[in-house]
């Protein structure tokens, strides 16, 4: 099951206590405080790794806390630091406090690093107190208490393309053409019940092989998704951060006009975010092979010149215009700036 919302309850450390002691050697009389500090209490932090692509590894364990420090002791001895709490999150979380809504960090490179919940300072010890006229203090302070909150992390996948489209429109097949990427497939709607992001190597179809780009398949939408029908909109955060959207079309549909198959999912993603909306977007007509009325293709093409894009058709089971689409996304992407 696909994991890309989860609350945790973090506690950083209690810190040390300060010590209360005095220098004791047979040759020093009255040698004066000695206590040292407490240690620092240990902090919980949040680290990124390309080695996760969900927060899964949350499933079953949201509490954590991190050690407390040790009590300072005699000689002026610093107590030990409380242990660090360390959590690997994947590219792309989105880290909030719970309770205020604020957010805290967004941690999209590999080992970038964040403290959510810093540890509690040590206490000082008695040798911080004496003065002139008290040379001999039996005061020592408490550590302080770390902090504690609940967090509230949200992943938004990062990809260069998004897919978006009906179910069934063939965006699995598409994503398994392309890359080493291995999504469920079949022959019925909502096959792909969680993203799946491939890799595309512009190498594997002739190009340079330094060149590549990630490639999201989301879900299928259908009418109503942004009021929670099918899947609803759950999954398309995951196409906030793309840089361009792909919207396969069903050239083999015989219920379904392509005007209307464009109609809807341009308007669930107006509903979910006209930011989303106004991402580039490039039509795509799929399953060209099992194209039957010739008149549809016409429709399409003319739906493409009308918004002053290049029409664009692909069989993701033969393969029939995959390798063109896949040099236009690679060139495409290369003039487009990275947010």
């Amino acid at each position: 099951m696909f994991l890309d919302h989860v609350t945790l309850h973090v506690e950083a450390g209690h810190g040390g206590p300060g010590a209360v002691s005095f220098r004791r050697e047979k040759s020093i009389e009255m040698g004066g405080p000695d206590g040292g500090d407490g240690g620092v209490g240990g902090s919980v932090l949040l680290r990124a790794t390309r080695t996760l692509n969900t927060l899964n590894p949350f499933r079953n364990v949201r509490e954590f806390s991190a050690g407390k420090g040790a009590a300072g002791e005699g000689c002026l001895r610093k107590g030990k630091a409380g242990v660090d709490v360390l959590l690997e999150v994947p590219l792309g979380t989105v880290i909030r406090d719970a309770a205020s809504g604020e957010l805290l960090a967004e941690l999209l490179n590999h080992g970038q690093e964040v403290c959510v919940a810093r540890g509690g300072r040590g206490g000082l010890g008695n040798n911080h107190f004496k003065s002139s006229t008290n040379r001999a203090p039996r005061k020592a302070q408490p550590g302080e208490d770390g902090e504690i909150r609940d967090l509230e992390l949200e992943l938004k996948l990062i990809a260069d393309v998004g897919l978006v489209g009906f179910p069934n429109a063939g965006k699995s097949t598409l994503v398994s053409r392309v890359s080493a990427a291995r999504p469920k497939i079949a022959d019925y709607p909502f096959t792909t019940l969680e993203p799946q992001l491939g890799v595309v190597s512009l190498g594997d179809f002739g190009g340079d092989e330094l060149e590549t780009f990630v490639i999201a398949d989301i879900p299928g939408l259908i009418e109503g998704a942004a009021d929670g029908a099918g899947l609803g909109i759950q999954f398309l955060r995951h196409v906030e951060r793309t840089r361009m959207l792909l919207h396969l079309v069903d050239l083999s549909d015989p219920v379904q006009e392509p005007e209307e198959a464009v109609r809807v999912i341009e308007g669930e993603l107006q509903a979910f975010s006209p930011v989303l909306a106004a991402k580039p977007r490039w039509l795509v007509a799929n399953k060209l092979d099992a194209l039957q009325d010739e008149e549809r293709r016409a429709r399409f093409e003319a739906l493409c010149r009308a918004r002053g894009q290049e029409p664009l058709f692909i069989s993701g089971v033969t393969g029939e215009g995959i390798r063109p689409l896949v040099f236009k996304l690679g060139g495409a992407l290369a003039e487009m700036p990275r947010e």
